[in-house]
């Protein structure tokens, strides 16, 4: 289950989330709004019968919400839907919403897994990208959830961003790496429409790394982390031994998810679909017993074999064809079996007996791999 906060005290210069400037009443709104959506969802049969195994809360800045806040939207969620005991519960959290009482509160909440959003340990590529916090901040927030008592954390980091050198990304993610996170997760910068940098690009105004910087980045990035003990499970993502992320597996094995809130997404019951996006629009709905959707939409047969493919293939260890064949009765050979051909004599996937995963050169062209498998 994903449950989306659309509440941020300032929007970065790349995000394009559905996000908001936070504002008391919107927020009360958004609770009641919020229960609402959760008691007509767990109307449904299907949803009725099932215990969830992990529930991420993401946003926007759910941390900018206060404690007592949290403890009531996650108590909330526990009242009305089934979870597994030992389910995984994620919180988003930025640095400079965040400190030591505020951790203990989701804690008390039944939250165990912090997902910090630090970006970077440069002070100069913070206040490029628009974040709030400061280097100091960022490690202070990271300690206060160990203090808090936290045992499985996140950090996320961005690579490739304007202005920076490939000396200011390794010293970050050294200096990460020395607070001992159970995991992290390195994403290039995507510039997106409509967002501050998006404008400053198609002006010519955003100096980025090229492709070559980028690639020694991320390079540099696996060989650094696997030798201090982490698993590159996911082209992104990496865990210490037993703390892979349960939720995002979740998407990249195409199984199915609630979305609740503003703007969330969610894949049930074959149909994936998408909520409205602004609060506003989310409550009044909701007021009047409606359930809040912007959009749904069936999944035809080809499609989810496409979606199979393209976010199996983010995992690094690939796609069993046994399971493919299992859960969509059909073989990979007959699916895309020349695409899979093609692509294994280009040096972009490795078939290893019954598995199909991205080669090492595959990582770095992923885009161009998942291409090949859309036909819809």
């Amino acid at each position: 289950m994903y449950v989306h906060v659309p509440f941020c005290v300032k929007k970065c210069f790349y995000c394009d989330f559905n996000s908001y400037t936070l504002d008391r009443e919107a927020v009360v709104r958004y609770l009641e709004a919020l229960r609402r959506e959760a008691e007509l969802t767990a109307a449904a049969e299907s949803v009725r019968k099932a215990s969830f195994d992990t529930l991420y809360i993401g946003g926007g800045t759910p941390t900018c919400l206060s404690g007592k806040d949290l403890k009531a939207l996650v108590g909330g969620l526990r009242e009305v839907f089934s979870f597994r005991p030992g389910a995984e519960v994620t919180c988003e959290a930025n640095p400079g919403s965040s400190n030591e009482e505020k951790f203990e509160s989701l804690l008390e909440a039944g939250v165990n897994r912090l997902s910090i959003g630090v970006q970077s340990l440069d002070d100069a590529l913070l206040g490029r990208l628009g974040r709030t916090h400061t280097r100091d901040e960022a490690v202070r927030s990271f300690v206060a959830a160990r203090r808090a008592g936290f045992v499985n954390v996140n950090v996320d980091l961005m690579f490739a961003l304007p202005g920076q050198e490939f000396e200011t990304w390794r010293r970050t993610l050294e200096e990460v790496v020395a607070l001992a996170p159970d995991h992290l997760s390195c994403y290039s910068l995507i510039i997106e429409e409509g967002t501050p940098f998006g404008d400053a690009f198609a002006r010519g105004k955003l100096s980025l790394p090229g492709e070559e910087a980028e690639l020694e980045m991320f390079e540099w990035a696996i060989g650094f982390l696997e030798a201090n003990g982490y698993e590159h499970y996911e082209i992104s993502n990496f865990a210490r031994p037993g703390r892979r992320s349960r939720h995002n597996q979740i998407y990249w094995r195409n199984e199915p998810y609630l979305g609740l809130g503003p703007g969330a997404h969610g894949y049930w019951d074959g149909v994936r679909y998408s909520n409205v996006r602004l609060p506003s629009d989310y409550a009044r709905m909701l007021a009047g017993g409606a359930l809040p959707r912007a959009e749904e939409r069936r999944i035809p047969p080809g499609e989810v074999l496409e979606d199979a493919m393209i976010l199996g293939l983010r995992l690094i260890e690939g796609i069993s064809r046994e399971e493919f064949s299992r859960r969509y009765g059909v073989r990979m050979e007959e699916a895309y079996g020349e695409e899979v051909g093609r692509l294994a004599s280009l040096g972009l996937l490795a078939e290893d007996g019954d598995r199909v995963r991205l080669r090492r050169r595959g990582l770095f062209l992923a885009n161009q791999v998942f291409a090949a498998f859309l036909r819809s």
